[in-house]
C-alpha cells in the first residue's frame, strides 16, 4: 500500500538512508502551469536542519522531475520525481541493527516482512514524507487555480496551547517564527518548551490545526468516502500521528444538539451556516464553509538517552542511541499536513467532476 488517492494518486518510494526518496503522480490534469519554486518552498519548510529546534541533518531536498512536465506544464502523463539523499550517517545506527527500539516500527516491520532496513528506520522513516510534500504542493496549485487555499499551523506543543480560534488570528504569520505558530507570544512559549525537551535529551508532542478555505459545497461522498473520513485517513497515515478530529471534534460532545446545530441562513452569497461546528462538512460532503481540523502528534519515539528494550534474540538490553533527531516533529510536519489535505481535496475535486453530466 504505497499508493495514495483515487484519481490524483501518489506512489512513493525510497528509504531514509537509501539513495533517495521519490514518487510517481498519476491523474494530474494536463495544462497546469507548474511553479517549481512553490514546490521547493514547501520542501524547505519540511527539510531538516532549518532551525535550532529541528534535527541538524543537512539536506538540500532539491526535487528533480524525470517525466510528466514539459516547458513548465503538466502533460497529463505520470509525473516522476526524485529527491536524492546527501547527508546520511548510517553508521549511527549500526548498534541498533538487531535491536527493537521502544515505540518504533522495528519489531512490527520484522514480524511483517522478516527483514528490515535498520538505517534510520528505512521505509518507516518520516523522510518518506518528502514525496507527499511534492505531490501535495502540486495538488495545492490545482486547488489554488480554483480559489482554494490550505494553511496549517502549530496550535499546541506539550501543555502549551494556542487558546484562540483560527478565525481570530492572522494565518499569514504562521511562518514568521521557527515553530510555525501564528501567535508570536504563544510561539515563544512553544520554542522554550521544545528547547527544554532537547536539553533533557527528550521529545515533546502536540497538535497541528489545518484550515482549507474556498472549498465549494458538494465535494465528498455520502457513504464510504466521506470527505472527513478521507481527511482522517490521510492524516492518520502521517508518521507520529495519534489522533484526528474535525469541526467541533471531541469538544462538541459537551454541547446539546440545539447548541451544536449549524443553522442555515440566507446571504447575498447564497446559503451559508451561522456557525461552523460541522467543520465545513455535513453528511460526508462539503457545505461551502471553511474545512478545519486538528491532528495530534505523539512525542517522537527516538530519545537520545538510555532506554531499556530487547533485541531480536529476546535479550533484555539498554540502548543509548546516537544520531540527529528532532525534539519535536511539529514545525516540520506543518507542510506535510497541508500536503495530505491538498491531495485529498484535489482528489475530491476530480471525483466531483464524475458525478454530474
Amino acid at each position: 500500500m504505497n499508493t495514495f488517492g483515487k484519481i490524483f494518486r501518489l506512489t512513493s518510494f525510497g528509504e531514509s538512508h537509501g539513495r533517495g526518496i521519490g514518487g510517481i503522480i498519476d491523474g494530474c490534469p494536463a495544462g497546469l502551469d507548474l511553479d517549481i519554486d512553490l514546490i521547493q518552498k514547501d520542501l524547505a519548510r519540511r527539510k531538516p536542519g532549518q532551525s535550532k529546534i529541528t534535527t541538524q541533518r543537512k539536506e538540500a531536498d532539491q526535487v528533480e522531475f524525470l517525466s510528466g512536465v514539459f516547458e513548465g506544464k503538466t502533460q497529463g502523463t505520470p509525473i516522476a520525481f526524485a529527491i536524492w539523499n546527501k547527508d546520511q550517517h548510517s553508521k549511527d545506527y549500526n548498534d541498533l541493527k538487531d535491536v527493537y527500539r521502544p515505540s518504533h516500527a522495528d519489531y512490527t516491520y520484522t514480524k511483517k516482512y522478516g527483514t528490515r532496513d535498520h538505517r534510520g528506520g528505512g521505509r518507516s522513516s518520516a523522510r518518506e514524507t518528502i514525496a507527499r510534500v511534492v505531490a501535495g504542493a502540486i495538488a495545492k496549485q490545482i486547488l489554488a487555480s480554483r480559489g482554494i487555499s490550505i494553511q496549517a499551523f502549530v496550535s499546541q506543543v506539550g501543555e502549551i496551547q494556542l487558546k484562540k480560534s483560527y478565525t481570530e488570528i492572522d494565518l499569514s504569520k504562521t511562518d514568521d517564527n521557527i515553530v510555525r505558530c501564528p501567535d508570536p507570544e504563544t510561539a515563544e512559549k512553544m520554542i522554550t518548551r521544545i528547547e527544554a525537551a532537547a536539553k533533557d535529551r527528550d521529545t515533546v508532542g502536540g497538535v497541528i490545526t489545518g484550515v482549507a478555505k474556498g472549498v465549494p459545497a458538494g465535494w465528498g461522498e455520502p457513504v464510504f468516502n466521506k470527505l472527513h473520513a478521507d481527511l482522517g485517513f490521510a492524516m492518520l497515515g502521517i508518521n507520529a500521528v495519534k489522533g484526528f478530529e474535525y469541526g467541533s471534534g471531541f469538544e462538541g460532545t459537551k454541547l446539546s444538539g440545539s447548541q451544536h446545530n449549524d443553522v442555515f441562513i440566507k446571504t447575498s452569497d447564497g446559503v451559508r451556516t451561522k456557525t461552523n461546528n460541522s467543520g465545513g462538512i455535513q453528511g460526508g460532503i462539503s457545505n461551502g464553509e471553511d474545512v478545519y481540523f486538528r491532528v495530534a502528534f505523539k512525542p517522537i519515539a527516538t530519545l537520545l538517552k538510555e532506554q531499556k528494550t530487547v533485541d531480536k534474540s529476546n535479550n533484555e538490553i539498554t540502548i543509548n542511541p546516537k544520531g540527529r533527531h528532532d525534539p519535536c516533529v511539529l514545525p516540520r510536519a506543518v507542510p506535510i499536513v497541508e500536503a495530505m489535505a491538498a491531495m485529498v481535496l484535489a482528489d475530491h475535486f476530480l471525483l466531483s467532476k464524475l458525478n454530474t453530466i
